[in-house]
């Protein structure tokens, strides 16, 4: 059995075709144009890389982008003044601070000072906190989780009543990720480096996402035959064969796990393409209410 490969850049096309029919239609209408604000503080080089394709995307789709950088040196009422700067302010409709933030600045403070109705990346304590409640909804949702759930059901996978393994809990994939399959009536198990017997835990998966940052940990005997697997990783290994000398890989081994599965996404053109337009569409809805 070969896996169906679940092309993430394709769905995200089709995604951004809407995005830019969605902000022609409200600026036409007399609404306003969507804008989105980045923050960036400090020098790390894949920081500036997004945020540069993030800017990108908003010139392709019609949105007004908004950059502010901070030297790494920016203090900690610096940064949360921006933010609240760019709060009352009536052209920006989402708020992208670009994480990690430089040693020394309380992230969570940062996030907190976001207001919710421009938390487009879904990370304000609120948003994640209705997230984790039966029948509240959060105004915005972390958009690679989100991602990881459009391409679930993109797909075919049936979510209600599946059993889903989440592999990594971090607070920007791996919990968030888990708190939406559960919201889908998946019965969820999150693994992180000390569950015993993770290949045991991970080949009872019907749904299986892997974000636990190690390149290509999860082997293809640890899955399920059939099962649907979410690949988030991006790990750059060495490979002489290439002009860079490096390639990029998942957390899934992934020509392994092509025998086995019965969906799943590549490294690169899976997940990545996703983060980014959830990212624009949040920012339209941010428009849209305000509209």
């Amino acid at each position: 059995m070969t896996a169906k490969i679940i092309d993430g850049k394709a769905i995200a096309d089709e995604i951004r075709a809407e995005i830019g029919k969605g902000v022609e239609k409200l600026v036409g209408g007399g609404g306003p144009r969507p804008g989105l604000a980045t923050v960036l503080v400090g020098e790390n080089p894949a920081s500036h890389t997004y945020v540069k394709m993030k800017r990108k995307a908003c010139a392709d789709l019609g949105i007004d982008s908004f950059p502010h950088e901070l030297p790494a040196t920016a203090s900690q009422q610096e940064v949360e003044t921006l933010v609240k700067n760019l709060n009352a302010d009536p052209k920006v409709h989402g708020i992208l601070v670009q994480l990690p933030l430089p040693a020394g600045l309380d992230e969570e403070a940062v996030l907190k000072a976001i207001s919710i109705e421009k938390d487009v990346d879904g990370f304000h304590p609120i948003n994640i906190g209705r997230l984790a409640q039966k029948g509240r909804e959060p105004l915005f949702v972390p958009c690679t989780p989100a991602g990881c759930l459009v391409l679930l059901k993109k797909a075919g996978a049936k979510l209600s009543g599946s059993q889903a393994v989440v592999v990594g809990r971090s607070n920007i994939v791996g919990m968030p990720a888990a708190l939406l399959l559960v919201k889908e009536d998946a019965t969820v198990t999150i693994c992180h480096s000390r569950t015993k017997d993770l290949p045991g835990v991970c080949r009872q998966a019907d749904i299986l996402i892997a974000a636990i940052g190690r390149a290509e940990m999860i082997k293809g005997d640890w899955i399920k035959p059939g099962a649907y697997v979410i690949d988030v990783g991006t790990n750059r290994v060495d490979d002489p064969s290439t002009k860079s000398g490096s390639r990029l890989v998942g957390d899934v081994a992934y020509a392994e796990a092509l025998e086995v599965a019965g969906a799943i996404t590549p490294v690169p053109g899976g997940v990545g393409p996703m983060t980014i337009t959830l990212l624009l569409q949040n920012t339209l809805r941010s428009a849209q209410r305000v509209g």
